[in-house]
């Protein structure tokens, strides 16, 4: 597999300084700013009352009703190929409309200045790129080594048989099944190889471009630490959810924690993404980074060497630093806390790591628990603290 990351060197981004105000037509009344700490408003259809503390997630009126807006706009703002995702987000004032992500320069003709109320504000991110492979100029970091079994999550790994483009990723979590079976978790396109693994196939840590592939004959010296057992396809043809795949383990072979300058053992409860959330990641690349959700409901065309994927219910991080790199695909997202509350499973970003992409934790779960189970009721689990 080429590497995307090094196809796409050179992009260019503005500063996230995110949308200016609402204005839904339906609504009776002045509705107030939306804060950080919930929604303050006068009089709203929506049932929003004086002083009610909403939580900033889809599940608020508000946002709901800004979610229908754009969902009924992003197919006609994709048709632009300089566009490569909408989501609704808020400026800093904490101003609710939609954010819209571009390759390139969008002039102002090309977009309206505002949907149906909603102010819009692009954003020039690049490409959306799925960050399997690693630059080749990075150096090596304590994420790429190989550990002693059992080996920590947030590190280095990869399936055995990607020889040709020596893909690596990073080890999410430690995750079970209702029997108490053990799995890591990762992208597809880590463990799954954009659909072109064999289920069995082993998985390894740390993944082949740390274990010295190409130059690699003989097998892969590290560790093996599972086999590719269950992964949902990625389609080049409908929308997608989630990236997502896992490799069947043991405690023998996978802890449930990061090394010891990450952030530790994630939470075994799982949260919903909120916007100003607060979360971090550790991974095989750039190792313990922080940031923050600044747009749900994203709906994001992403480059992998088969075409692009569009993925639809996706989670914005930003962070004015870098976030993400090639090699941190698969990095479990959770709140910057104590609590380390599994929030999203990232999977893609732009060349600069400001912005990263991240498939909601329940979508993951679900997904994949069918595949396993065959009842994605019963679903996985986070197996954490």
């Amino acid at each position: 597999m080429k590497s995307i990351f090094r196809r796409n060197s050179k992009f260019v981004f503005g500063l996230f300084a995110l949308i200016v105000t609402i204005s839904l037509g339906f609504l009776v009344g002045e509705i107030g700013i939306l804060k950080p700490a919930g929604v303050e408003a006068k009089i709203s259809q929506l049932g929003v009352i004086e002083g009610q503390q909403n939580p900033l997630d889809e599940a608020n009126p508000l946002i709901k009703a800004a979610l229908a807006i754009q969902e009924r706009h992003t197919p006609n703002l994709l048709a632009n190929r300089k566009i490569i995702g909408t989501a609704i987000s808020f400026n800093e004032a904490g101003r609710l409309g939609i954010m819209v992500l571009a390759r390139d320069i969008v002039e102002a003709s090309e977009v309206p200045e505002s949907l149906e109320g909603l102010p819009v504000l692009i954003k020039i991110t690049g490409e959306i790129l799925a960050l399997n492979c690693p630059p080749i100029q990075s150096d090596p970091t304590k994420p790429t080594t190989i550990f002693q079994l059992p080996v920590p999550i947030g590190v280095s790994t990869g399936n055995a048989t990607a020889t040709q483009y020596c893909d690596t990723g990073t080890i999410g979590a430690r995750v079970k099944d209702n029997n108490g079976q053990i799995y890591a978790l990762s992208n597809n396109h880590v463990y799954a190889l954009q659909n072109s693994a064999q289920i069995g196939s082993a998985v390894l840590q740390p993944g082949l471009y740390d274990a010295g592939c190409p130059a690699l004959k003989n097998g892969s010296p590290g560790n093996t630490i599972g086999a590719l057992s269950a992964f949902v396809p990625i389609s080049s043809s409908s929308n997608n959810t989630v990236d997502a795949a896992i490799a069947l383990s043991s405690q023998g072979q996978l802890c449930n924690y990061t090394p010891f300058n990450g952030y530790g053992r994630p939470s075994s409860k799982t949260t919903t993404a909120k916007y100003f959330q607060a979360v971090q990641k550790y991974g095989r690349t750039t190792s313990l980074t922080k940031g923050t959700i600044m747009g749900l409901n994203a709906t994001v065309n992403v480059t992998y060497d088969f075409g692009t994927a569009v993925f639809v219910k996706q989670i914005i991080v930003f962070s004015s630093r870098q976030f993400i790199g090639a090699g941190d695909s698969g990095s479990l997202l959770v709140t910057n806390d104590s609590n380390c509350y599994p929030v999203g499973l990232l999977f893609a970003g732009n060349s600069s790591g400001t912005y990263a992409v991240a498939n909601p934790i329940s979508l993951v779960l679900t997904s994949l628990g069918g595949a396993v189970t065959g009842n994605p009721a019963s679903g996985l689990t986070i197996d954490g603290k």
